[in-house]
Order: C-alpha cells, then structure tokens, then sequence
C-alpha cells in the first residue's frame, strides 16, 4: 500500500464502526496507533498534525493506523467527555495486535488525543511506547501517568496558544523518564514547524 494513499477501513468499536485508515508496514517493525484533537471542535484523523505524524511513522516502516473517534465523519456513536474515546483508542490496539501479534505495539496522539490514548495505554501493557504532541494538560489532569515507568515522548511548542507551554513543562517535571522536547516558535497546529515535528517523531523510536 502507498504511504500516500493508506487503506480506508470500518473497524469495530465499542459504539458501532470507527472510521480508520491503515498504512501496512515492514514485517516486525512496530505498528501504532495516532489519534487525533478534539472532534467537538473539529479534530479528525485528517488533521494535518495528526497526517504529518502518521507520514514520520510511515516513513520508519512502521505499520500506522489513525481512525476518526465516535460520532466523527462517518464513525458512529457520538461524544462522550473522553471516557468512551479512550475506550475506541483500545478497540483500535486491540486490531492492531490482531493483525500484528510480532510487532511491538506504539500509540501516539496529538493535543485531545494524547488524553483519549495516554487513558487507554495506563493500563495496557501492550502499548511499550508513547509519544504525545501538545498534550492537553491544561484541560484534562493527566495525572493518571504518575508512575508510569514506560517510555514517553512529549513534543510541545513553545508558542502553543491553546495550551500553554509552561504548564505542559511543569507537568513533564513530574516524570522524570519522559524525553521532552521542545519547538522553538511553534504554535499549537505547528503551521510553521511541521518538518521540524515530523523529525521529532522519528526519534521516537531511539527513545
């Protein structure tokens, strides 16, 4: 399958069909799932954030499936504060491992979709590696992640105008394991930072 052009799919979730698309990788390599920012604001698995992510991924020959939450564009059920999306990201690792018992299984997500999958992955050991861009830290307490010994990369903008850079450097102090980088300039959408992210996320997987 082209990394351009990954497989539409209808996967089942705990609510009915969730949208996805599904990039194969190599034999072996890790496969992860990305999840994107708030649907009730217009987050979906097209967000260029979230594409640009998935391409980095692609590019490692990581096998990558991103998927729209319930209630987006055609993934049925509708918006449930979080809960039930954490629980769409866990139908989606549950597929993954399905279809890819020997490889390493990964999550990622950008600003709602760090929280909807850092959710899922607490108590899930099947996930061995998180990335989160832009975590919502100043919306939703991600707390839960205290303890968490697994490896974490967070990417933030220092110009981040939805979700204040400080604040998600006060939270990765909490975790001293995490690996923290941050983008000079850069605004929540990274408009002007996009090559800069995708580099970020391909030493995801030295983490």
């Amino acid at each position: 399958m082209n990394s351009h052009h990954p497989e539409k799919m209808m996967l089942d979730g705990p609510r009915g069909r969730l949208e996805a698309l599904y990039h194969q990788g190599e034999a072996g390599k890790p496969a992860i799932v990305v999840c994107h920012p708030h649907p009730v604001y217009g987050g979906t698995m097209r967000n260029k954030v979230v594409y640009w992510m998935a391409r980095a991924f692609e590019e490692l020959g990581f096998s990558v499936l991103r998927f729209n939450f319930r209630g987006v564009e055609k993934s049925e059920g509708a918006w449930d504060e979080g809960v039930g999306e954490a629980d769409d990201v866990t139908a989606m690792i549950d597929w993954l491992e399905a279809n890819h018992p020997n490889s390493p299984l990964y999550l990622a997500g950008f600003s709602f979709g760090t929280y909807a999958g850092l959710q899922a992955a607490r108590h899930d050991s099947r996930i061995q590696k998180m990335l989160a861009v832009a975590p919502a830290v100043n919306l939703w307490s991600f707390d839960f992640m205290l303890g968490d010994t697994r490896p974490l990369t967070i990417i933030q903008g220092t110009a981040d105008e939805i979700v204040p850079f400080e604040q998600v450097k006060t939270f990765v102090a909490k975790l001293p394991h995490v690996q923290f980088y941050e983008v000079e300039g850069a605004g929540h959408f990274f408009p002007n930072h996009l090559e800069a992210l995708q580099r970020l996320c391909k030493t995801f997987e030295k983490s």
